[in-house]
């Protein structure tokens, strides 16, 4: 299972650990990833997701899972919630 958020995309990031005598040594900063059910109108079913705590103040700021995921760019989903975004956008336009 990859350190990534599903939604957002945020990953690990490299850096440096700086000591009081400014000797750099390498670290990794991970995302603070949470599992998470969340729940969709339009499919009216829950989600499981491992996301970002960053995130989920997005998806709530939003309006839920469905407005977040209509408007994410696709390229930064995993797989599944891009599977996740088709359905929504599939229901969305045959109720319409």
């Amino acid at each position: 299972m990859s350190r990534r958020c599903e939604l957002t995309g945020k990953a690990v990031q490299s850096g440096h650990k700086v000591s009081h005598s400014n000797r750099k040594t390498k670290r990794r900063f991970l995302p603070n990833l949470c599992r998470v059910t969340l729940i969709s109108d339009t499919l009216q079913r829950s989600v499981r997701l491992r996301i970002a705590a960053a995130s989920l103040r997005s998806v709530e700021h939003r309006g839920g899972l469905d407005a977040f995921l209509i408007k994410a760019d696709a390229g930064e989903l995993s797989p599944g919630a891009l599977v996740l975004k088709r359905e929504i956008e599939k229901k969305l336009a045959a109720a319409s």
